[in-house]
């Protein structure tokens, strides 16, 4: 049954009542549960670890295994070994569970579901914060999620990664997301967003969907899409000379969301190195990846095409709008317009959603069967962790 208002931070988004872990878990944890319960339980100890480095995002599984010993009225001894948002190793133990065989076997295919993705995903949303420490994320996944509970993990992890990021370092990070049902986990009542393609589409033109959205919320803020008739740069303009008390109060906003498939207005190669070298000449001298390059001189939202719009803006007398960025953003690219200095004020951004989805399975391993030091043969170094003094 939906919940009637969005969950509280941390409040699991549905409930798994009877029948529902026979439904979804794996059947050879059914099979196991059914033995154990003729031949006798015991007590085990299970490690989850992951193979990659991440950041620990576990309040999802945490949520869900509560909820679990509380419908079977089982007791499970939980110890977590790496708190919310640390860095954890590859292999590094970051749950330790210990209880009744009989009750914890059939539930690893849910816990595991809901802890893996969200580590990676917030360490890449961390990692893209220090990247670009001065510029604001705006979490944009929801499209790309398999549904409302994946984009509940998406937005959780997005918060996870940028208060790291902000522990760490003087940064931004993440301001809001897209979708109201999660807005709660950056501390706000509802999505953010102005307009989308549609918009640009229904109106006809770039400037009348701004007309129109003045006209509407005459009162906020305005982002405004330009990328829609290919014209980034006059479009821009015209809107900025139509509402020019509003550019010069910063209230006004433009978002550059160049597919890759053209060049931003005004842009070819040749242009695209001459605005690096009058702006970030440092960018393309040296080696540089063909990633790297495409992201600096290439088609789409490249830094070329932000230092364009910027210098276009400036030398009109429009200094007060802001830039967002959308397309294609993930930790690498962040890296790369980092290093061409790029002026942009905010970055929209689903691409902290892990792009190699094999590296978001988190795996869970009995260590002990009643006291009894065991493992499958390979995995014996969780057996050497476990007897480690804790992390520091």
């Amino acid at each position: 049954m939906p919940l009637s208002r969005p969950p509280a931070m941390g409040e699991p988004r549905r409930q798994t009542g009877p029948g529902e872990v026979e439904r979804f878990t794996d059947h050879y944890f059914l099979r196991t549960k059914e033995i154990v319960g003729r031949y006798g339980d015991m007590t085990v100890t299970y490690t989850v670890f992951m193979r990659r480095p991440v950041l620990s995002a576990p309040r999802f599984a945490l949520d869900f295994l509560a909820q679990a010993a509380a419908e079977r009225n089982a007791q499970f001894e939980i110890e977590v070994l790496c708190p919310e948002g640390d860095l954890v190793g590859a292999g590094e133990p970051m749950l330790r569970i210990t209880g009744s065989l009989f009750h914890l076997i059939d539930l690893e295919t849910l816990y595991l579901q809901r802890l893996g993705a969200a580590c990676v995903a917030a360490y890449n949303a961390c990692a893209m914060c220090l990247e670009m420490p001065k510029v604001a994320f705006l979490a944009m996944d929801a499209r790309h999620c398999a549904g409302a509970e994946m984009a509940e993990m998406m937005a959780y992890a997005a918060s996870v990664g940028s208060a790291s990021a902000q522990r760490q370092a003087s940064v931004v990070g993440f301001i809001g997301n897209a979708t109201g049902d999660t807005a709660h986990f950056f501390g706000r009542d509802t999505g953010l967003g102005t307009m989308p393609h549609a918009l640009i589409g229904y109106a006809g033109s770039t400037l009348r969907a701004a007309e129109m959205y003045r006209e509407t919320y005459p009162n906020e803020p305005m982002t405004v899409l330009v990328d829609y008739f290919g014209f980034e740069i006059t479009d821009a303009l015209a809107v900025c000379r139509r509402f020019p008390e509003f550019a010069a109060s910063g209230g006004l906003s433009f978002r550059l969301d160049t597919h890759g498939g053209r060049y931003c207005e005004g842009l070819d190669p040749t242009r695209s190195y001459a605005l690096l070298e009058r702006h970030a000449p440092h960018a393309t001298r040296g080696y540089r990846t063909e990633e790297e390059l495409r992201h600096l001189i290439g088609t789409g939202v490249s830094a070329a095409a932000i230092w364009r719009l910027r210098e276009a803006l400036d030398e009109a007398g429009f200094a007060a709008v802001r830039i967002v960025a959308s397309s294609g953003f993930s930790p690498a690219k962040c890296r790369t317009l980092a290093m061409a200095g790029v002026p942009v004020d905010v970055v929209g951004t689903g691409s902290f959603l892990p792009e190699h989805w094999g590296e978001t399975y988190a795996t869970a391993d009995i260590i002990a069967y009643d006291g009894q030091a065991r493992v499958k043969l390979g995995r014996e170094f969780l057996l050497r962790r476990s007897s480690d003094e804790q992390r520091p």
